[in-house]
């Protein structure tokens, strides 16, 4: 039976996601990541590069240990740009693209300012549009259009999610990994068609550089700079404690259950149930 795997179509899950729609056995499907999250609920797909804090909304999922997406600072994929300065914002529109950059912004941000209030813009409609109707203090974007706003000419200024987080806790923070559904099994070559995605990316980040500079009309360093440095693909022993902090984090708003614990699916395993 063919794996079924979701990944996300932007830029920063190139580096771990290159090359699988060509390993045999896996049919790879590409959805933003909130619909990936309904997908796997639903089980229409097995694995999925999807929000981590999904992990922490239902029992019995378990992740993959090694290529993940996360930052140990600035991320130029996940910005709350800003109408009005920190501690005058009264109300953030969130991305709905996106559940675990809705709660780290919510995180960060409420620890530094009292009575803030969020809302997520409907989907299909711009953040920033939303924001500007509604008289919100800033907007939530990810994914590649906000690194395309960020990067542009006259851009608003910006609050980063993920730079506040790494000031906060001392950690690095995971946006996203391959997280597998209750009752599915990995074998070892399946396991390994991951780690070969993420040497194939790991050999062609300025390559992917260079096709997003031509592509979105961007000078390449910034975008070699947010692929090579910003981004961090191997948390390495940091990736638990990372995920088990955001849940604490998380829990303490409301926004997940405080007692789950994913399993950990580690290659060499001689089953890898979830």
């Amino acid at each position: 039976m063919r794996l079924r795997v979701g990944t996300v179509p932007y830029l920063v899950a190139r580096p771990i996601n290159l090359g699988l729609e060509s390993e045999p056995g896996l049919e790879v499907a590409r959805e933003v990541p909130s619909r990936l999250v309904e997908r796997l609920r639903a089980g229409t797909i097995d694995v999925a590069l999807v929000s981590s804090i999904e992990l922490f909304r239902a029992p019995g999922y378990g992740y993959i240990v090694g290529p993940a997406i996360a930052g140990r600072g600035y991320v130029a994929s996940v910005q709350v740009f800003l109408r009005r300065k920190l501690g005058e914002l009264r109300s953030v529109v969130l991305d709905p693209a996106s559940r675990t950059s809705q709660a780290l912004t919510q995180i960060v941000l409420a620890r530094r300012e009292l009575g803030l209030r969020f809302r997520e813009a409907p989907t299909g409609r711009d953040p920033r549009a939303e924001a500007e109707s509604g008289d919100d203090g800033g907007w939530l974007r990810i994914g590649d259009r906000s690194l395309v706003e960020a990067l542009s000419p006259g851009a608003p200024p910006t609050l980063n999610p993920s730079e506040l987080w790494a000031k906060d806790t001392g950690l690095p923070f995971v946006f996203a990994l391959w997280i597998v559904r209750p009752g599915v099994d990995l074998s070892a070559e399946q396991l390994a068609c991951f780690e070969r995605a993420r040497e194939r990316g790991r050999a062609s980040l300025e390559a992917l550089a260079r096709e997003a500079a031509r592509d979105w009309a961007l000078p390449l360093e910034p975008c070699l700079e947010y692929l090579a440095k910003e981004c961090l693909y191997d948390p390495g022993e940091q990736l638990e404690p990372a995920l088990l902090r955001f849940r604490d984090e998380s829990a303490r708003l409301g926004l997940c259950a405080a007692d789950l614990t994913p399993r950990a699916i580690r290659a060499g395993e001689p089953r890898c149930r979830s």
